[in-house]
C-alpha cells in the first residue's frame, strides 16, 4: 500500500506540474497570433478554467463508472497530440478574437489538458477505495503545490534560459513519461478496483448529504476567488506589461491559497483573514476612485498581490470548511468548485467587456468578494453582519461612483477585446480652449490642443524635437516623403503630412480608426494622403508588397502590455523589407515599466543597421511630453546630419539583454522595477 501511495502522490505532482507549466507556454506561443495584447492571457485563463471543469466533469463521470478502457484510450490520444504539438494559426477575428484563442488552445493542448486535469480528482477517489477510508484531500494540495513549482520555475529558469520550441519538445517529453505511468495505474485498478456496488466500502450512511445552500457555496466562493485572480491579473497585465511573469505571480498567489486552505485550514483563524480583507478592500477601492492615476510597478504589484491573497485565501478557505465528508460527493465537489472557477473567469475574461464600455472589473469584484463574505459570515453574529454589510453598501457606491467618474467629461467610450478606450473632455489645462484625450485604460494614447495655433501641432510624444520629429523633418530633405506607422492612436503623426506625402497606418484595435476620424481633426486636416489598415501590423506587413517606407515609425509599446513579436529579429527583417534605400525605422520606447533600448539597440546590430537615442522634453505650453525614441538606420549620412548629431546619442546596452526572436524573448532583464 506504501507504494500505491507514493505512486497516486507521484502522479498527481506531475500532473499538475505539467498542467500549470503548460499555460504560460501555450498563451505565450498565441501573443504573436494575436497581436500581443494583454487580454489574450485572460482569455487563455477563461479557457484553462473551461478546460479545468471539463476535466473535472469527466472525473466525476469516470469515478462512478468502470471504464478503465475508455481512459487507456484517451491516454494514447492524448500523448499522440501532445508529441505532434505546434502553433496553430486559427485566423482570427480582429474584433473579438475570443473564439479563435479557445480553438488554437483546443486544437493544441486541448487532449493533454484534459487528462492532466482530470487526473487529481479521480486518483483521489480511486485512492480512498484502494484504502477504503475517506477522501485523502491532502493530495489537492500538493497537486497546488506543484503547480506553484511551475510557476515559479516558469519566468525565472525557463522562460529566460529555454527557446518556445525546446519549451513544447521538453514538456511533451514530460506528458509522455506521464501517459506511461498513467496507463499503468490504470490498468492496476482495472484488476484491483472493486464492484460498482462495493465502490464505498466504508459506511457512509451514517454521514449526511451535503445540504444544498453548501452546494452552492461550493461554486459560488471559488467564482469569487476566480474573479479576483482574473481582475488582477487583467489590472496587472493591461497597465504594466503582457508578460508570463505578471500572469503568474497572480496565480501563484491563487494556487497558494488553496494548498494553505486544504493543507492548512487552521493556520489563520477567520478573525485575521477578515481583518486584513477589510483593510485590502477599503484601500485599493479608494485608490480606484482616482481612475486616471496608477502605481509604481513594484507598489502595485505588492497591494494588489496582497489583496488576491486574503481574498482567494477567504473563499478557499469557507469553501474547503464546506467540503463534503462523502466520498462518494468528491467529484462532485471538485466539479462544482471547478464550476465556479471557470464562472469567475468568464465574468470577467468574457461577458464585463462585452456588457460596460468602461473597465469596472476590479470595483465589481470587490463588492461580489464584500457580498461572500457576508454570506458565509451572517451566522457569526451581529458584528459580522454590520462590517459586511457597511462594506458591501460601500464598495456598491463606489462602482456608482466609478461610473460618475468615468462619465464626466467623457465624449466617448467603447470596450472591446483590446481594451477600454475612453476620449476625455478637458477645459481647464488651456483655459478658453478644448483639449481632447484619448487613453486606453489609464495610458495616454495621444492629446489634440483645439486653438488656431496649435491644431495641426503634434503634441505628446510626436513634438517636432522628439526621435519622430527629428527623423521626419531631415529624411528626404524636400521630396515627397512614403511614411508607415504602427498604432494609429489619434493620428498625430499625420499633422507631419505635406502635400505629395503618403502615410499609411496599421492598427490592430477596429474601434481607434473611428475616434481617431471622428472626435480628432489630425486625420482630416493633414495633406498627405491617409490609408489605415485594420489588423495586427506584423501579420498586414508579412502580406504587402515592399511598401518602400521613407521612415517606419513603430509605435506600439507606450501602452506597456508590450506586444513582442513586434521586437524580435524576424520582425525587425520584415520591417527593413519594406524600407526604402537608406530608409529610418524610429521605434517609440517611452515606456514607464520596461526599458527597451538595449534590446533595440542588440536587434539594430543583428539587422546591420546603426542604432541611436533621441530623448526630449516636456514642453507643457504646447502639450509636449518628455519623450525617447529609438531610430535605426543603415543610413550613415542621415546620423551625420548636424540636426541630428546634435541630438542623436549611443544607446546604452545591456549585459544581461539577449537578442530576441520569434521563438526567444524574456522581459525580466528590463524591467524597471
Amino acid at each position: 500500500m506504501t507504494f500505491s501511495r507514493w505512486l497516486f502522490a507521484g502522479l498527481v505532482f506531475l500532473a499538475s506540474f505539467l498542467l500549470f507549466l503548460v499555460e504560460p507556454i501555450a498563451a505565450k506561443q498565441l501573443l504573436p497570433v494575436f497581436g500581443g495584447s494583454a487580454a489574450v492571457w485572460l482569455t487563455c485563463l477563461v479557457f484553462f478554467q473551461t478546460a479545468l471543469l471539463v476535466a473535472y466533469l469527466y472525473a466525476h463521470w469516470l469515478a462512478h463508472r468502470s471504464r478503465t478502457y475508455l481512459h487507456l484510450a484517451l491516454l494514447l490520444l492524448a500523448a499522440a497530440s501532445a508529441i505532434a504539438w505546434s502553433p496553430q494559426n486559427t485566423g482570427s477575428s480582429s474584433a473579438y478574437p475570443v473564439f479563435s484563442i479557445f480553438l488554437a488552445l483546443a486544437l493544441s493542448i486541448g487532449l493533454p489538458f484534459l487528462v492532466l486535469g482530470a487526473t487529481s480528482p479521480m486518483l483521489q477517489v480511486w485512492l480512498a477505495r484502494l484504502q477504503t477510508s475517506a477522501i485523502p484531500y491532502r493530495l489537492f494540495a500538493l497537486s497546488n503545490l506543484a503547480a506553484l513549482l511551475a510557476l515559479a520555475l516558469y519566468p525565472t529558469l525557463i522562460e529566460p534560459r529555454v527557446t518556445l520550441r525546446a519549451q513544447r519538445v521538453l514538456w511533451s517529453c514530460g506528458f509522455a513519461a506521464f501517459a506511461l505511468a498513467s496507463a499503468f495505474l490504470t490498468w492496476k485498478m482495472r484488476l484491483k478496483s472493486p464492484a460498482p456496488s462495493q465502490a464505498s466500502p466504508h459506511d457512509e450512511s451514517q454521514i449526511a448529504p451535503a445540504p444544498l445552500v453548501h452546494k452552492i457555496l461550493w461554486i459560488l466562493l471559488p467564482m469569487g476567488a476566480a474573479m479576483q485572480l482574473s481582475a488582477v491579473t487583467s489590472y496587472l497585465t493591461a497597465n504594466i506589461a503582457a508578460i508570463p511573469l505578471l500572469w503568474i505571480l497572480p496565480l501563484a498567489v491563487y494556487l497558494i491559497t488553496i494548498i494553505l486552505a486544504f493543507q492548512f485550514p487552521g493556520l489563520l483563524p477567520r478573525g485575521i483573514i477578515t481583518r486584513f480583507l477589510v483593510v485590502m478592500l477599503a484601500g485599493l477601492g479608494y485608490m480606484l476612485t482616482n481612475v486616471d492615476v496608477s502605481l509604481p510597478i513594484r507598489i502595485g504589484m505588492i497591494f494588489f498581490l496582497a489583496e488576491v491573497f486574503f481574498a482567494c485565501l477567504f473563499c478557499h478557505t469557507e469553501a474547503c470548511a464546506l467540503r463534503p465528508k462523502r466520498s462518494s460527493e468528491a467529484t462532485l465537489f471538485y466539479l462544482l468548485f471547478a464550476a465556479g472557477g471557470a464562472l469567475g473567469s468568464f465574468l470577467i475574461g468574457i461577458a464585463s467587456p462585452m456588457i460596460f464600455s468602461f473597465n469596472y472589473d476590479l470595483a465589481l469584484t470587490f463588492l461580489v468578494t464584500a457580498l461572500l463574505a457576508l454570506a458565509v459570515t451572517w451566522s457569526s453574529g451581529w458584528a459580522q453582519r454590520l462590517l459586511w454589510s457597511t462594506s458591501s453598501i460601500l464598495l456598491l457606491v463606489l462602482v456608482f461612483m466609478l461610473y460618475a467618474a468615468y462619465r464626466r467629461d467623457t465624449p466617448a467610450a467603447v470596450r472591446n477585446f483590446y481594451g477600454s478606450l475612453r476620449v476625455r473632455d478637458s477645459l481647464a489645462e488651456y483655459p478658453g480652449a478644448v483639449v481632447l484625450t484619448l487613453t486606453n485604460g489609464i495610458v495616454q494614447h495621444g492629446t489634440q490642443i483645439f486653438t488656431p495655433e496649435l491644431r495641426r501641432i503634434p503634441t505628446t510624444y510626436y513634438a517636432e524635437d522628439s526621435g519622430v520629429g527629428l527623423a521626419l523633418r531631415n529624411c528626404c530633405l524636400d521630396r515627397a516623403r512614403n511614411i508607415g506607422v504602427v498604432g494609429l492612436g489619434v493620428g498625430t503623426i499625420a499633422a507631419y503630412g505635406r502635400p505629395g506625402d503618403r502615410i499609411r497606418f496599421y492598427e490592430i484595435n477596429p474601434a481607434v480608426a473611428p475616434i481617431a476620424r471622428h472626435f480628432f481633426t489630425y486625420l482630416r486636416d493633414s495633406a498627405a494622403h491617409i490609408d489605415i489598415v485594420e489588423g495586427d501590423a506584423r501579420a498586414s506587413l508579412a502580406a504587402d508588397s515592399p511598401q518602400k517606407f521613407d521612415v517606419l515609425v513603430i509605435d506600439a509599446f507606450t501602452g506597456d502590455a508590450i506586444p513582442l513579436h513586434l521586437l524580435t529579429a524576424e520582425a525587425v527583417a520584415l520591417y527593413k523589407r519594406h524600407l526604402a534605400p537608406g530608409g529610418i525605422l524610429a521605434f517609440h520606447i517611452s515606456n514607464q515599466h520596461v526599458d527597451l533600448e538595449p534590446e533595440i539597440a542588440l536587434l539594430a546590430t543583428s539587422a546591420g543597421m546603426k542604432a541611436m537615442r533621441v530623448s526630449s522634453f516636456a514642453d507643457d505650453r504646447r502639450g509636449e511630453f518628455t519623450a525617447s525614441w529609438m531610430l535605426l538606420s543603415d543610413n550613415s549620412g542621415f546620423f551625420a546630419l548636424p540636426a541630428v548629431a546634435s541630438q542623436a546619442r549611443q544607446p546604452i546596452g545591456n549585459p544581461k539583454v539577449r537578442l530576441w526572436t520569434d521563438d526567444y524573448s524574456s522581459l525580466l532583464p528590463i524591467l524597471r522595477w
